[in-house]
């Protein structure tokens, strides 16, 4: 007779947005996914027009939802794509500049940067250098990279939980890059 399987307990991912105390191999494994999707999420180039196709993908996910949220795509300054969909408010707008500069600044996805910051306890936001008028370690923002030059530009989506923006443009870059090498 074969025993029946055992469901062993399975670690809770980490919840950013949540206050309660959570397991240091939660962030740190949350932290690995998203350096892996770093690793895979490599383009051969990223233009203009590369831009506009990425932004006109992701108001067609977002409208195919009904997700509230904003969208942007810029290097540097330099806005390439910008749109607020039905929903989105003047705050997420706030919420976009503030993610794409931390994910300019530190040239990591902006979840990543407040994760790490969450390492040993605490938050990034905890640290006087860390200017909060001019930055959010948030989900929703991605830096562009392309194989053998680096981050080049940053999406941006904001109005969801910011795990859920982080993955919704993880989401989109996947597909993307699937179009582009196909």
């Amino acid at each position: 007779m074969v025993p029946e399987p055992i469901d062993l307990p399975t670690e809770p991912e980490f919840d950013p947005d949540s206050r309660a105390e959570q397991s240091d191999p939660a962030l740190r494994s949350l932290i690995e996914r998203i350096e892996g999707e770093i690793r895979t999420l490599q383009l051969g180039s990223f233009s203009q027009a590369d831009a506009l196709a990425l932004g006109l993908l992701l108001v067609e996910m977002a409208t195919e939802r009904k997700l509230p949220v904003a969208i942007d795509i810029r290097r540097n300054e330099h806005v390439l794509f910008h749109v607020s969909l039905p929903g989105a408010t003047p705050d997420n707008e706030i919420w976009v500049q503030k993610k794409s500069k931390t994910a300019e600044r530190y040239a990591e996805p902006s979840l990543l940067v407040g994760l790490k910051g969450r390492l040993g306890g605490g938050s990034i936001e905890d640290n006087g250098w860390f200017d909060q008028t001019r930055y959010a370690p948030h989900g929703g923002a991605f830096p562009v990279y392309v194989k053998g030059t680096g981050h080049v530009a940053t999406v941006t989506v904001s109005g969801l939980p910011q795990k859920d923006d982080h993955d919704f443009v993880v989401e989109a870059l996947t597909l993307f890059s699937n179009r582009i090498t196909d």
